[in-house]
């Protein structure tokens, strides 16, 4: 079935979205919100404090993050810019199934690459806990994390995050509201972590430390982002967070708990480094420079 103004609907939601060029790791997509120089896109996107961003007439600028929140894997961007054409919205609680879809993004190094589809469902996905989301039968690449996905209006009912099976996921607009609407949120440890099993119990090291016999679950450091929080306090490729001194990781979804927040603060983690014969523990400096010293991972 023919859209009136399908065309023109395409180009105003390709202007309305960004490119977000995250160094060796390639590109991702934004969305240009409504509001003075505001940019919505992943978390996992943002990875770092500053991103440049590409605009659709090739105009580039620096972005600072705002807020960040790896739980609902959002990331509020901001641009010296004005008159930006920001995306209109809808309501996501209003999507139902088999209603049009349209994804923009630009997958592998493609600008503004349009898909479509349509709606599956909205709501929990088996395996990824209890959060909803849009899923939509629109193909999506490494490069359209982050970028709108919208109503046949051309309005935007989610941020394109991940896929699942053979559905998109998409975080739907009514959460960014939230997300928004919270403050700002700065929980970024600069790492990128893979979930693993702990094969054997820990001894006790020499500093009385205790062991891990009781754990199961670490989260296994892949990357660690050069002048991050987690660089700053030492920590390295292949060590395993097992935690806090409060709480044992079980989940993913732990370690961004523990990051929530806002302003200067320091985490005390738990991990595992070497011959893992002892568990380890490090203060990481979170939400800014509270001293000038360094923390070392003991």
């Amino acid at each position: 079935m023919a859209i009136r103004g399908f065309g023109e609907i395409a180009e105003q939601l390709r202007r309305s979205t960004v490119v977000i060029h995250a160094g060796s790791r390639g590109s991702g997509s934004g969305v240009i919100w409504p509001g003075e120089g505001a940019v919505i896109t992943n978390a996992h996107v943002a990875r770092g404090r500053e991103l440049k961003l590409e605009l659709w007439d090739g105009r580039e600028f620096t972005g600072s993050v705002a807020s960040r929140d790896p739980r609902r894997d959002l990331a509020l961007l901001r641009i010296d810019a004005s008159g930006l054409p920001a995306a209109s919205l809808a309501d996501s609680s209003q999507v139902r199934p088999g209603e049009l879809a349209i994804a923009i993004g630009n997958p592998l190094g493609f600008v503004g690459a349009l898909t479509t589809g349509v709606i599956h469902a909205i709501g929990p996905v088996g395996g990824l806990g209890s959060r909803s989301w849009v899923q939509a039968d629109v193909r999506l690449a490494p490069g359209n994390s982050g970028g709108p996905l919208a109503d046949a209006s051309g309005r935007v009912i989610g941020i394109n995050t991940m896929v699942a099976g053979r559905l998109a996921l998409a975080i739907p607009s009514n959460v960014v509201l939230d997300f928004l609407a919270a403050g700002p949120l700065d929980g970024w440890l600069g790492v990128t972590v893979h979930p693993a099993r702990i094969p054997r119990s820990i001894d006790a090291g020499a500093s009385g430390a205790t062991g891990v016999s009781g754990h199961a679950f670490g989260l296994v450091l892949l990357e660690v982002e050069p002048g991050g929080p987690a660089f700053a306090a030492s920590l390295l490729p292949g060590d395993i967070l097992l935690g806090t001194e409060q709480k044992a990781f079980a989940s993913p979804g732990d370690l961004s708990e523990a990051l929530q927040g806002s302003g200067p603060r320091l985490l005390r983690l738990e991990f595992l480094r070497g011959d893992y014969s002892r568990v380890r523990r490090v203060t990481v400096q979170l939400g800014g420079q509270l001293a000038s010293r360094t923390s070392a991972a003991a």
